[in-house]
């Protein structure tokens, strides 16, 4: 009952301030927009995060149109979709970032708001076949003059460096559990295996036939045309128009025209004055038009808090904090003890974006996992990569939801080391290792495994894949033979991993998040999302490497990239010339510093 005064009086400010607008908004509202512009850029959160009451900087502000969550974005469709004054919107697209999922809900929030009788026009000046796919959302694609449509399908690239490896004196070393965990045959093969060609066109098959329906669905063509074009591709903006994948070259100068909101001129080459193109203003400026806005007034009762806890990145022992490139298990361990503690969070969502890492720090936070889900629901959520330890945290949650196309499985593990005594013979660099235990150097980078060293990983690899089937039988409720079956470092799709059971829903993150929140028997409705842990951007290339020297190390899932060539994982980058230089410089000044 504290809360009340407190509530009241905020309540009644924001009473005030809308009652003082309101003359101002009633008389700029015969200048309200009849189409209001939106920028889709990037990769847009799910929900809006909490801004801090105070800031000494850290990145640029977004632009006024930009969509800064689907959250957001879904509220203001909503909004306009009421206004019988607004004809539509403009979605202005460039550089997308966003995984299958999220187009999907983009598509759908884009279907609800045309479904009220509204128009959405999308306008780009460069686009890949993602953006493509939810261009094909609109009533009216169109593009820039000078534009282009790079609509060519999906292509993913993998290497195998063994050869090149061993011609500079390096060979990598690595016992595995499983045909399947075909990671380490980046470092060991000289060329790329079968089975690994066979899992990467499992999911761009299925990535493309996303593509093509998409479009089929959206221009109005058979799938079949839609594969011919795409085989025709990239195309220039007259070609794509010519091609009937685009419907009209439009400049940005001249979209208010366009779009019927001012006059054309009877000279066709008279510009139009630069003022008209305040027509298309974002959804800040139309609200300045809204005698009334919506006005989020404060609760007396508050709403049901989901928290929210993320394992992004690199599973790695340690401290640092939670998400970005590393998911250190003290960080993550915190959050999930916070999000325990707290009494308003009703469940959890454990979101999970991570290719693997290490065995002892997945073990440490699927124990984490596992007691609070003694407490209150859990619910696993991926929708990019869940893989090998990745994969293994997500266990101890009540059910695993999966996006569509997300990476799922590999359950698998492996081990190793890179034997440099090639190299440096070549460089006439002289290394004796003295031990005493025929073990002991097991991990030196100057020698490769004795038999005793190989015989004696072997039975730890072996020991650890036993331990990861029985981890997932268990969460799963089946055998470890079944398991097994299963396992191998297989690779599934989130829609394949659903029909052999190791994930329990297909969904969307907001459906993912009810759902938990209903675990917990909470009513269905408005919700606040409270996330526990924050990004790590740094990545140390000497502890990731010495890491995956260790022994007890879960395989990293070498599949973990978005198939459009914009994401890819450490194994698969370190085939990227620019990047491998840039690390060994990295290497280089860090063990020069004593970093090492």
């Amino acid at each position: 009952m504290l809360r009340l005064p407190f509530i009241a009086l905020a309540n009644l400010l924001l009473l005030l301030r809308t009652l003082l607008g309101a003359p101002f908004r009633m008389l700029a509202a015969r200048h309200r927009p009849a189409y209001v512009r939106f920028r889709l850029t990037g990769d847009p959160t799910y929900r809006e995060r909490r801004r801090p009451w105070f800031s000494l900087g850290g990145g640029a502000a977004p632009e006024p149109a930009d969509v800064t969550s689907l959250e957001r974005f879904g509220e203001a469709l909503r909004l306009l979709a009421k206004d019988a004054r607004v004809k539509g919107i403009l979605l202005e697209v460039e550089a997308l970032g966003l995984p299958q999922v999220k187009q999907e809900a983009v598509v759908a929030l884009l279907k609800e708001f045309r479904a009220a009788g509204k128009r959405v026009v999308a306008w780009a000046v460069m686009v890949d076949s993602d953006s493509y796919a939810v261009l094909c959302a609109a009533d009216e694609v169109l593009l820039a003059p000078m534009g282009r449509l790079e609509l060519v399908g999906y292509a993913a690239e993998a290497t195998a460096l063994g050869e090149g490896l061993a011609r500079v004196g390096i060979r990598g070393q690595f016992v595995r559990r499983g045909d399947y965990k075909t990671a380490p045959e980046l470092f060991t093969h000289p060329e790329v295996s079968d089975i690994q060609r066979r899992t990467v066109e499992s999911f761009l098959e299925e990535r493309y036939g996303a593509l093509v329906a998409a479009v089929s669905a959206g221009r109005r063509k058979t799938p079949d045309e839609v594969k011919a074009l795409i085989d025709q591709g990239p195309f220039s903006a007259q070609r794509a128009k010519a091609a009937g994948l685009v419907d009209a070259l439009v400049s940005e100068a001249d979209l208010p025209v366009h779009l019927g909101l001012v006059a054309a001129s009877a000279d066709a080459k008279a510009a139009a004055p630069v003022e008209d193109e305040t027509e298309l203003e974002p959804l800040e400026t139309y609200l300045e038009t809204v005698p009334f806005p919506p006005v989020k007034w404060k609760r007396l009762k508050r709403r049901p808090r989901l928290a929210f806890v993320p394992v992004s990145g690199m599973i790695v022992p340690g401290a640092g904090s939670a998400g970005g490139r590393l998911a250190t298990a003290d960080a993550v361990v915190k959050g999930l003890r916070a999000a325990a503690r707290d009494k308003r969070s009703k469940a959890v969502l454990l979101y999970v974006n991570s290719p693997g890492g290490a065995a002892i720090a997945s073990e440490q936070i699927l124990e984490a996992v596992q007691r609070v889900a003694r407490k209150k629901p859990v619910l696993a959520y991926m929708d990019r990569v869940c893989a090998s330890a990745g994969y293994m945290v997500a266990l101890g949650a009540k059910e695993l939801w999966s996006a569509p196309h997300a990476v799922v499985g590999s359950i698998g593990v492996f081990a190793g080391k890179f034997d440099t005594s090639g190299l440096l013979k070549l460089l006439g660099i002289h290394r004796t290792v003295m031990t005493r235990g025929a073990n002991a150097g097991l991990l030196s980078f100057s020698r490769p495994f004795s038999e005793g060293e190989r015989a004696a990983l072997e039975a730890d690899i072996e020991e650890m894949y036993q331990s990861f089937l029985g981890h997932v039988a268990k969460a799963r409720g089946r055998t470890k033979e079944e398991i097994h079956a299963l396992a191998e470092g297989r690779v599934y799709s989130g829609l394949r991993a659903k029909d052999v059971g190791l994930v329990d829903r297909i969904g969307g993150f907001e459906e993912a998040c009810r759902h938990a929140l209903s675990l917990a028997n909470v009513a269905p409705g408005d919700f606040e999302l409270k996330s526990y842990g924050a990004p790590e951007r740094r990545m140390s290339l000497l502890r990731l490497v010495m890491g995956a020297a260790h022994p007890q190390t879960y395989a990293f899932c070498s599949w973990s990239w978005n198939l459009g060539g914009q994401e890819r994982d450490l194994l698969v980058s370190l085939t990227d010339e620019t990047q491998w230089r840039g690390w060994v410089r990295q290497w280089v000044r860090e063990a020069h510093d004593g970093k090492s």
